[in-house]
């Protein structure tokens, strides 16, 4: 069973040191990494859920300020959306 994106995961995202980190599933595993890395063997058919500064764009700027939870729930949403 794929697992379901967490506060843990909103948090990894917001709080990388990685200038441009993202969010995605892979094997049915949610992980945040480097935008750079996607396209090596390692993350060949990771599918993106979004960008730290997508998701900070989309929140007017203050995904900070946001309950991590409630972010959490709002992305596994998405992903379950994308019927994958």
């Amino acid at each position: 069973m794929p697992s379901e994106i967490t506060a843990q995961h909103v948090r990894e995202l917001l709080d990388s040191p990685d200038p441009d980190p993202r969010l995605v599933i892979l094997e049915g595993r949610a992980q945040v990494v480097p935008a750079g890395r996607l396209g090596t063997d390692s993350y060949r058919g990771a599918v993106e859920v979004v960008s730290r500064d997508d998701l900070t764009a989309r929140l007017g700027g203050d995904a900070a300020g946001r309950d991590p939870d409630t972010l959490a729930a709002r992305l596994q949403t998405v992903v379950d959306g994308m019927g994958g």
